[in-house]
C-alpha cells in the first residue's frame, strides 16, 4: 500500500480552497434561506478568506489569474512535486474553471451570482454552491485518507494531463 505523508495530505486538501473561494459567490441565495446558522456560515466562509485575499491583491482579477498560473506552473507542471499534490492541484483548477464558466453562463442569461435574481437564478446558484460544497467535503475526506478524490470524468481528464 502506498502511504502518502501527512503533510502531502494537508497540502492536497489546501488545493481545494481555490474552487471553494469561487464557489462562495453562489452562496448568498442559500444562506438567505435561513437554514444555516450564522456560526456555520462563518465556518464555511473562513477557510476561503486567505485565497480571496491573495486573489484581491491585484486589480481586475489579475490576482486570481496569478494564483492560477503559479499553481499550474509551479505545482502541476513540475515533475519534482509528488503526484498526489499535482493530481489534487489540477483537479482543483479544473473544478475552479467549471465554476467560472458556470458563473459566466449565468451572467449571459441575466443572473448575477449571488444577487438573488429570481427563482431560476437562485436555483442554479444553490445547485452550484451545494455541489461545490459536497465536492470539497468529498475531496477533504479523500485527501485526509491519503487517496485521490475520484470524481467521474474529471479525474480521468486530470490523469490524461499528468
Amino acid at each position: 500500500m502506498n502511504l502518502v505523508p501527512f503533510w502531502h495530505r494537508g497540502l492536497g486538501l489546501v488545493m481545494y480552497l481555490l474552487p471553494w473561494s469561487h464557489a462562495l459567490m453562489f452562496s448568498r441565495p442559500f444562506f438567505g434561506l435561513g437554514l444555516v446558522p450564522p456560526p456555520l456560515q462563518v465556518a464555511l466562509i473562513l477557510p476561503a478568506l486567505p485565497v480571496n485575499w491573495i486573489s484581491g491583491l491585484l486589480p481586475l482579477g489579475l490576482g486570481s489569474l496569478l494564483l492560477f498560473l503559479v499553481l499550474f506552473l509551479a505545482v502541476v507542471r513540475n515533475p519534482r512535486v509528488p503526484y498526489f499534490l499535482r493530481f489534487n492541484a489540477l483537479q482543483a483548477i479544473l473544478v475552479d474553471i467549471l465554476l467560472m464558466v458556470a458563473g459566466y453562463g449565468m451572467a449571459i442569461f441575466g443572473c448575477r451570482p449571488g444577487s438573488g435574481g429570481g427563482f431560476t437564478c437562485d436555483t442554479f446558484s444553490n445547485t452550484l454552491f451545494l455541489g461545490s460544497l459536497l465536492l470539497v467535503l468529498f475531496a477533504a475526506v479523500e485527501c485526509f485518507r491519503g487517496r485521490e478524490p475520484e470524481v467521474p470524468s474529471l479525474s480521468d481528464a486530470v490523469r490524461l494531463q499528468l
